[in-house]
């Protein structure tokens, strides 16, 4: 096992991608935890889908992928909010049919440029090698930002995750905070597609929440176990993926899998023993 570490750490470029990997998964893991409970997970699926779309775009009009994506998958996030607020669309119904325009605008632009290259698929399924040290700084700097502005805010959050007309009625300006949510949520699908890929980073949001909500029953302590459960699942299948050479995008989320299960066993356990 150690002589596998060091190999791991030898190389650059696994290095670099562990490293925003992890704060990706931190991040992923914080406000999943919101998004799970406000019943709005699966918008981390409808936006890496409108973040393929953007990349495609970019790529077929040979502009700097990230710097197409982030502001159309921010201006995605706040209209899938938008919808939900006024009501004309469930969330659930938004989300469908924002992700599913977008995917397949993605689908014709490329067909149309370059085809299915190599590019395409490593920002569909994720590619470590992909990982520059431009897209690491900028990925450091964004994740930054969502952390921080994560803890800054962290009791604002907390109020309109559990009740946000409670919130709203005690002077909270909800709908700001929950622009905030949709902000952070962006930037780090973003910053969390050149390792996961558009297909996969929706599973570091959603999985590490429910694990956590297996065992814990506290806001506070779901949101501390989600975070560690999130980047040791992320080393895990990096490890993984190195060890059995499989993509490291899909070993990331089946580590995910089962450590979901592993805690919905020991919190049935737990149930059992107190009967």
């Amino acid at each position: 096992m150690m002589q596998l570490l060091s190999e791991i750490f030898s190389y650059g470029f696994l290095v670099r991608a562990m490293v925003v990997g992890c704060l990706v998964a931190l991040c992923a893991s914080l406000l999943g935890v919101s998004l799970v409970l406000k019943r709005y997970s699966m918008i981390g699926d409808g936006l890496s889908h409108v973040g393929f779309g953007a990349l495609s775009l970019a790529m077929a009009l040979n502009m700097a992928p990230l710097a197409v994506a982030i502001p159309v998958v921010v201006v995605a996030a706040f209209l899938l909010l938008r919808l939900r607020e006024n009501g004309k669309l469930r969330g659930d119904s938004a989300i469908a049919l924002i992700s599913s325009a977008a995917l397949a605008a993605g689908v014709m632009v490329t067909s149309l440029s370059s085809g299915l290259n190599a590019d395409v698929y490593s920002y569909m399924f994720g590619s470590i090698l992909s990982m520059g040290e431009g897209d690491v700084i900028l990925s450091l700097v964004l994740a930054g930002v969502v952390l921080v502005l994560f803890i800054l805010f962290y009791n604002k959050i907390f109020a309109i995750t559990f009740d946000e007309s409670f919130a709203r009625a005690t002077g909270t300006r909800s709908s700001l905070y929950s622009l905030l949510i949709a902000l952070l949520t962006a930037l780090t699908i973003v910053i969390g597609m050149r390792i996961m890929g558009t297909m996969l980073i929706s599973g570091l949001i959603i999985f590490p929440a429910l694990t956590a909500m297996c065992l814990c029953r506290s806001f506070k302590g779901v949101v501390l176990c989600a975070a560690a459960v999130s980047v040791f699942c992320f080393l895990g299948g990096m490890i993984l993926s190195y060890a059995i050479a499989t993509p490291a995008g899909a070993s990331v989320v089946m580590v995910n899998v089962g450590a979901y299960f592993l805690f919905w066993l020991m919190g049935k356990l737990r149930a059992r023993t107190r009967i």
